[in-house]
């Protein structure tokens, strides 16, 4: 089989985080969870959320020192600590691509103090290309190991607070063939994690002005207006085809989208009606009208208007975008349920897209033929895969 061109997260392990314990998910170019409140569906997507963080180069407490409970909501409950008393969680990838399948695996302490425990980067072969681990508990760091050329590896502290994966590419040269591969490995998992977008359209923040200038769209989704203007300018065929996804999704004619200046340099979004009727301000929308507009934005738009961070130097067609969409049904009957699942499968099939999306209502295999469903709530998860 061919290694993938463009790098991609093709699994996640859950090998002790939150809820989860050993547990595996094969993720395909669209893949969608199920299961009762507590299953850990939120959890699967916090995961990939923070991997996608740690590739940026975030330290361990800007990704999960902010939550509830701090890191130590990570670990499983009622996990004992150790006879130093440190209690942490595990967590990982496999990222496909073209150095081939590449696996990265993180062992974090949260107690009594958040760092690094260890993380290790393995080649497709089986072979470690770099590993880390707390060898000095006094001091904040870890000794890392990584290959330079043949069997010969270089040892060096490295901060305990990063991925040790971010930080490689500021130490290794290049110039022998074993750093080399050492590159490409850590360049086909960074490119992958750091092309995460998580997605939670907040109808409330939708619903106001938003700044000229912020044309950006962020994950809430709250400055809708300043993205729909410079769509309308910059891309008119996405537009276009977002105008028509729209008209499917809410009640009453939709002839077009647009933004119109209001006070303080801000814009506000209107959906046009055609022929004599006004153009409606779009705080007028229901809420799953408003969740409905905003991801159908997010799956017609791309890295170049979506609020994320792409690796300098990686051509766009290098890189597909991973969506995580918590509650992709939320607040939408199951006509829009239906058509943004729909609009999902066919931009997914582009394969410029990914997706993992969790649902409040498992849908009929029959009406997504082309996504990957998961049920977390069951002992054995099945996979449906995606058709030919």
């Amino acid at each position: 089989m061919d290694a993938s061109p463009t790098p991609v997260v093709s699994e996640l392990r859950l090998s002790a985080f939150r809820a989860h314990r050993g547990r595996v998910l094969p993720l395909q170019a669209f893949t969608l969870l199920t299961g009762p409140s507590g299953s850990g569906k939120s959890s699967v997507l916090e995961a990939f959320h923070a991997l996608g963080r740690l590739a940026h180069g975030d330290g361990l407490s800007e990704v999960f020192g902010d939550r509830i409970g701090g890191a130590s909501s990570c670990v499983p409950f009622a996990a004992r600590p150790d006879g130093q008393g440190r209690r942490g969680f595990r967590l990982g990838c496999t990222v496909d691509g073209p150095a081939g399948p590449v696996r990265l695996d993180l062992a974090v302490q949260a107690e009594p103090e958040l760092r690094v425990a260890g993380e290790r980067l393995v080649a497709a072969d089986g072979r470690t290309l770099l590993s880390t681990a707390q060898r000095d508990p006094g001091r904040p760091s870890v000794q890392a190991e990584w290959h330079t050329a043949g069997s010969k590896v270089v040892r060096a502290p490295l901060p305990d607070d990063r991925l040790a994966t971010a930080l490689l590419p500021l130490r290794v040269a290049g110039t022998t063939e074993g750093q080399r591969e050492v590159l490409a490995a850590v360049e086909q998992v960074v490119v992958a994690l750091r092309s995460v977008f998580p997605c939670d359209p907040a109808p409330e923040a939708m619903r106001a002005p938003a700044d000229l200038a912020d044309g950006m769209l962020r994950s809430g989704c709250d400055n809708l207006a300043a993205v729909l203007r410079r769509t309308r300018a910059e891309c008119t065929s996405r537009h276009a085809a977002l105008v028509e996804a729209v008209r499917a999704g809410c009640a009453g004619p939709v002839d077009g989208l647009t933004a119109v200046a209001c006070d303080g340099g801000r814009v506000r979004a209107l959906l046009e009606r055609g022929g004599s009727a006004e153009p409606m301000p779009v705080d007028r929308l229901g809420d799953g009208e408003l969740r409905y507009l905003g991801l159908a934005l997010v799956l017609l738009t791309g890295p170049g208007v979506l609020n994320v961070d792409p690796v300098e130097g990686m051509p766009p067609a290098r890189q597909a975008l991973a969506v995580l969409a918590d509650g992709l049904d939320r607040g939408l009957d199951r006509r829009q349920s239906a058509e943004l699942l729909a609009l999902t499968a066919r931009m997914c099939r582009r394969g410029h897209i990914r997706l993992l999306g969790t649902l409040h209502e498992a849908p009929d295999a029959v009406q997504v033929p082309e996504a990957t469903l998961v049920d977390l709530g069951r002992e054995r998860i099945p996979a449906q895969l995606p058709r030919a």
